[in-house]
C-alpha cells in the first residue's frame, strides 16, 4: 500500500555563523543533526588522482559486500558492516579496481581507513576542524570511507557523536531519531554469542529499499519520523550519538568521506542513552566469541592477518 509520508530536511548553517558555544548548545546538547557549511573550504577535491598521489603505496582493509547477497535484504544477512569478508590491499590497487568497475560489481568498501599517518590530515583546516565546533577530546582519529556510489552503509546507529565531511560526490543520508529504536527492529542483542561483531545489534533488520511490513510492521510508525540529507562536497554532518543512519551514493560514481568520532557532551547524554548500553552489552556477549578467534588465530603459522581482520571489526 503506497504511503504518504512527509519526509523533514536537516537544517544547514554556515560555520561564519555558528559559534563553538552556540553550536553546543543548538544541536549537541538538543541530540539535533545540522549540516555544517564552510569548514573545508580550502580542501582540494579528494579525486582518485589526488588520492593516488598522496596515499597510492598505502595498504587499507577492503569489505567485500558481495553485491548478490546485499540487496536481498538486511534481516537475511548473517554479517553487516564491518563484519563481512575482508582483504587487505595497496590503495593505488584498489583505485585501479574502481576504474576497472569491479569496485561496483562486488560492492568492495574501502572502510574506516587510518589516515593518522598520512599527508591527507595534517593541514591547519584539519588540525582545527574540532575547535571551530567546540569538540575537544575525539575519540578517533579521522578516518576515510570510500567505495562506488551505489554501496550502501545498512541502516545502523554509533554510540559516540559523529562528524561526517564529504570530500567527493554526494551522498545521500537517511536519517531516524533515537526514539524509533525499537520500530528499526534492531538485532538482538544475545546474537553476539554466536556471531561476534559480524552482526552487531546497532543494525536494524529492515531493507529500506524493500521493507517487508509484515514481519516489521511497526516500521510503518517509524517513517513517520524519517530525515533525509543531500551532502554535497565540502560539507560536515554532524550526527549525534544513537541517531540511525543508512548512507548511499545519488549515483554511481566514486564517493570518499572522512570521519570522526567525538567525547558525547554532556556527560549525562553519554550515560541516559540506552542505545549506547545495548552496543556495550552486544560487545560483552561477543568477547567469547572474539576470544575464541583470537585464541585459534594465535595456533596459526602467520597469524598477524587473521588478528588484523579481528581487531578491525570490533
Amino acid at each position: 500500500m503506497p504511503m504518504n509520508l512527509s519526509i523533514s530536511s536537516v537544517p544547514r548553517v554556515d560555520i561564519s555563523t555558528l559559534t563553538p558555544e552556540a553550536f553546543r548548545q543548538r544541536y549537541q546538547q538538543t541530540w539535533t543533526p545540522v549540516v555544517i557549511t564552510g569548514l573545508l573550504e580550502n580542501e582540494p577535491d579528494w579525486t582518485l588522482e589526488y588520492l593516488c598521489a598522496k596515499i597510492g603505496d598505502r595498504e587499507f582493509m577492503v569489505r567485500n559486500y558481495e553485491r548478490a547477497n546485499y540487496n536481498s535484504g538486511e534481516a537475511k544477512r548473517s554479517r553487516v558492516g564491518s563484519g563481512v569478508a575482508l582483504e587487505t590491499m595497496r590503495f593505488s590497487d584498489y583505485a585501479e579496481l574502481l576504474r576497472r568497475g569491479e569496485v561496483q560489481e562486488n560492492d568492495l568498501y574501502l572502510g574506516k581507513a587510518p589516515l593518522k599517518t598520512t599527508p591527507l590530515t595534517q593541514t591547519s583546516t584539519w588540525k582545527t576542524l574540532g575547535d571551530k565546533l567546540g569538540f575537544t577530546q575525539p575519540v578517533t582519529d579521522f578516518k576515510m570511507y570510500m567505495g562506488s556510489g551505489s554501496h550502501r552503509s545498512g541502516l545502523h546507529y554509533d554510540i559516540l557523536d559523529n562528524t561526517l565531511i564529504q570530500l567527493h560526490g554526494v551522498k545521500k543520508i537517511v536519517l531516524f531519531p533515537p526514539s524509533q529504536t525499537y520500530n528499526l527492529y534492531p538485532f538482538p542483542i544475545l546474537g553476539h554469542l554466536r556471531h561476534g561483531m559480524k552482526l552487531r545489534c546497532c543494525f536494524s533488520q529492515v531493507s529500506l529499499d524493500h521493507p517487508d511490513f509484515d514481519a516489521f510492521p511497526k516500521f510503518k510508525q517509524a517513517l513517520e519520523h524519517k530525515q533525509e540529507v543531500i551532502l554535497e562536497r565540502g560539507e560536515t554532518l554532524y550526527l549525534p550519538a544513537s541517531w540511525w543512519h543508512d548512507v548511499s551514493g545519488i549515483d554511481n560514481t566514486m564517493m570518499c568521506s572522512v570521519n570522526r568520532f567525538w567525547r558525547i557532551y554532556p556527560a549525562r547524554r553519554a550515560l541516559l542513552n540506552w542505545e549506547r548500553w545495548r552496543s556495550i552489552l552486544g560487545v560483552v556477549c561477543a568477547i567469547p566469541y572474539i576470544g575464541g578467534n583470537l585464541i585459534a588465530a594465535l595456533v596459526q603459522p602467520h597469524p598477524q592477518s587473521t588478528i588484523r581482520q579481528i581487531l578491525y571489526r570490533i
